[in-house]
């Protein structure tokens, strides 16, 4: 966990040190290279931002420090992230992720799978210890649901020159706002917020997922050192992502050429399809779309009572939208 991003927030940092000191615990087997691979995942500089929504929604107006069940839950949050994170490195034959060697990378496509296969057990144990008498234990069940159909639609919709805008934010609601909603939501829930708040906040952290997914595709056609993974891995693995979407129906004829090449396109040429997008506005018009949902997270955050929480997180959002990461 990079924890210095969390020291100018007091409010959550030492939960989120607990956190992560949770997560180690829990990671612990018999296998050497399985557990360094584990290791490995947990501390190359995760950011910790879903476990942090569900700490900062859970926040009453004393904010008093995280009890044992919503560090579990927190921790549940972060160990269900990662391990997409592991299984989504493996399919899409990723080296990188956050800056550093992916464990497919480092250790294997096996360790790899295993690693993730384990979190996920991880996870499991976290939500039963905590969920075992409540409605979230379904909850969580179903996003677990969303998060796959999400990524299954992505995969479906692979070199698809027709895929329509609605079709993406369906598919970016499974695989990357439903974890975002769940974290908000939950917290509420277990903070013992009132409905009204419980569904607001499951609507914050829609918004705050569709937004971060839409800076990530950004991020996408940026310079390589500003990047968590290599420069257009997206457009080599056929995932059309938002900055080429947008312009898609617009400029078909002058994208065709590339496109239609699919796996041969070269790295020269996807070096040309990101000039043509940053030529043609695709970064300026997907930015503009980020930042429509950003402004409508932070009017519903505006709802919430008065708190320390509430400002943190209308910081916290803002900065997601200029984030490097």
């Amino acid at each position: 966990m990079k924890a210095n991003f969390w020291h100018q927030y007091p409010l959550v940092k030492d939960d989120l040190v607990k956190v992560n000191q949770l997560i180690r615990q829990k990671i612990v087997v018999k296998d050497p290279k399985l557990e360094a691979a584990l290791l490995e995942m947990t501390n190359n500089g995760g950011k910790y931002l879903r476990p942090a929504l569900l700490l900062l929604f859970s926040k009453s107006a004393q904010a008093r420090p995280a009890d044992e069940r919503l560090l579990k839950l927190a921790a549940s949050i972060e160990v269900l992230h990662t391990a997409t994170l592991l299984h989504d490195d493996v399919i899409d034959d990723s080296p990188k992720r956050r800056g550093q060697v992916s464990i497919q990378s480092a250790f294997g496509k096996d360790i790899a799978v295993y690693a993730g296969d384990l979190l996920f057990t991880v996870f499991f144990d976290l939500i039963a210890e905590v969920l075992y008498d409540s409605p979230y234990l379904q909850i969580n069940a179903r996003v677990m649901r969303q998060i796959l159909n999400g990524e299954i639609q992505q995969m479906n919709a692979r070199f698809d020159t027709e895929q329509t805008f609605l079709s993406y934010l369906r598919n970016i609601n499974g695989k990357t706002a439903a974890i975002f909603s769940l974290a908000c939501a939950e917290g509420a829930f277990f903070g013992q917020a009132d409905p009204s708040e419980v569904k607001l906040a499951k609507q914050i952290g829609q918004n705050i997922g569709l937004s971060f997914q839409m800076l990530d595709d950004i991020l996408d056609y940026s310079d390589a050192k500003r990047l968590n993974k290599p420069v257009m891995e997206d457009l080599a693995t056929g995932v059309y992502s938002l900055p080429l979407l947008v312009l898609l129906p617009k400029h078909q004829a002058t994208f065709a050429p590339y496109l239609e090449k699919k796996q041969t396109l070269t790295l020269q040429e996807m070096e040309q399809v990101k000039q043509l997008v940053v030529e043609l506005g695709g970064i300026a018009q997907a930015t503009t779309l980020a930042q429509k949902f950003t402004q409508k997270a932070l009017q519903q955050v505006e709802l919430l009572a008065p708190s320390p929480k509430k400002e943190l997180l209308k910081k916290l959002i803002t900065r997601l939208l200029k984030r490097t990461y």
